[in-house]
């Protein structure tokens, strides 16, 4: 063989080596989220962003997966993040957020301009930013071809930023923080305001439609609402019904504490199981379920103490004068009822948060139960009166999760109706409880006399 065969040979092996390296590096495009910290509902949200993650890798997106954390982000949540989510994480400092002095500005919103490092992910020829509360539906991957800024106008005239195509440059990145320095207009504080005064103008842009050749486009487009499907459209009719779209996105804007991930989100927002759908699917709930079973083996405990046991607590107590007993019931009636209340809200903090809805829901209803029985014996009070809230509960949730109402409204107007049916019933409940509770600081089962011998004689144990 010649030297020029010898030659082409070897550019042949080259340009394969080439393709090689160049399949093996990252990808041109880019789905980015961010991470910080510095809220009380930071895990919540590096759990949503993980399922968000694992949800795109398991559409096979032709893209990497970055993540712009804060460089105060755990060393094991990066670690999860690269080794078992298969994101690259970009390390940054947190922006300085001018606008924290302004009237109205939600500390939740602190450090949301750290967004803004998405125009530094220069490897990449256009980048999807994304919010963690983002559930996707289909692949989205001919975003990619819009132009240097879109984004999906859930308010007829502010665009959201929960999902935005942007072509990532270093100047506009110095120029955006060069507007932060001068206090540009921002009306909110927060990453939206911010974005939406930087880019004005883009409501009169036109709708984005992919090109089928696969060509990327030059501007800005405004991205059709199938992007960016407003959980609150769902739930008027119980069903998607944006005509216009490719229907691939839904978003959670709206009350922080009604975020998908909360185990209470459903069945009160019906959407909520089926972000819960997802990440049985993909990350599962192996963190969560050593908690949750140490908690209801603890509450089946208590119904076993109570049940066998049977304490009365309130036979500790002795009543010293006689002029002080109205203070000494009053007092005893006002700790029964604030025991019950308790019994309904103590376990419902005590779960965590971003566990499955029907195991939340369940060791909920566990847990108010077998604090009840602690109030009704150690009270001595009825046992159906202190558990009619209990049953009142189950049966909205059973309202709330029934699959085949018609719309939104009947929805809502049966839950109102079963909540009017039930109002009798707690209030015949409360009556029932402090009568039951004054009967029995009239036969003074509670609060022996100072000297007297409540018990049976030989028996010293406190029953």
């Amino acid at each position: 063989m010649g030297r020029k065969g010898v030659s082409l040979v070897g550019l042949w092996i080259l340009s394969v080596a080439v393709v090689v390296c160049e399949g093996a590096g990252s990808k041109r495009n880019a789905y980015a989220t961010m991470m910080y910290m510095g809220t009380p509902r930071d895990y919540e949200f590096y759990v949503a962003t993980r399922v968000m993650l694992r949800s795109l890798r398991d559409l096979k997106v032709d893209a990497d997966l970055v993540v712009i954390a804060s460089i105060d982000v755990p060393l094991h949540w990066i670690q999860a993040l690269e080794q078992e989510d298969g994101a690259k994480v970009m390390r940054v400092k947190n922006v300085n957020n001018p606008y924290r002095s302004q009237s109205g500005f939600d500390w939740r919103f602190k450090l949301t301009l750290n967004k803004l490092y998405a125009w530094k992910l220069v490897d990449y020829e256009r980048v999807v930013m994304l919010d963690a509360d983002n559930l996707f539906l289909h692949k989205t991957d001919e975003l990619f071809q819009c132009g240097q800024f879109c984004a999906v106008f859930i308010n007829p005239c502010i665009f959201h930023t929960g999902l935005f195509v942007l072509q990532p440059s270093l100047e506009v990145f110095d120029d955006m923080m060069h507007e932060l320095e001068i206090g540009r207009s921002n009306p909110d504080g927060a990453d939206q305001g911010f974005i939406g005064s930087y880019f004005p103008d883009l409501l009169d842009r036109p709708m984005f439609h992919p090109p089928p050749n696969g060509t990327k486009l030059d501007g800005s487009y405004r991205l059709p609402l199938g992007y960016q499907m407003d959980a609150s459209y769902y739930y008027l009719r119980l069903r998607w019904s944006v005509p216009c779209g490719p229907n691939k996105v839904i978003t959670f804007p709206g009350a922080p504490w009604l975020k998908p991930w909360y185990w209470w989100s459903w069945p009160v927002l019906p959407l909520g199981i089926q972000w819960h759908k997802q990440r049985l699917q993909t990350l599962g709930y192996g963190a969560e379920m050593p908690i949750v079973l140490i908690q209801a083996i603890f509450y089946i405990g208590i119904m076993a103490v109570a049940r066998l046991a049977r304490p009365n607590l309130s036979k500790l107590c002795y009543r010293r004068e006689e002029k002080s007993i109205f203070c000494i019931q009053t007092g005893f009636k006002l700790i029964a009822i604030w025991s019950i209340l308790a019994a309904y809200v103590v376990p419902f903090f005590l779960i965590p948060h971003t566990v499955h809805p029907l195991i939340g829901w369940s060791l909920y209803l566990l847990g108010a139960f077998s604090l009840s029985c602690i109030a009704v014996n150690a009270f001595l009070l009825p046992m159906l009166p202190v558990l009619v809230p209990w049953a009142g509960i189950l049966g909205t949730l059973l309202v709330m999760a029934y699959p085949w109402y018609p719309d939104g409204v009947v929805r809502a107007l049966s839950v109102f109706g079963y909540a009017f049916c039930c109002s009798p019933f707690l209030w015949v409940s409360f009556v029932k409880i402090m009568s039951s509770l004054h009967v029995s600081l009239e036969r003074e089962a509670f609060l022996p006399r100072l000297g007297e011998n409540a018990s049976p004689s030989g028996f010293n144990k406190l029953y």
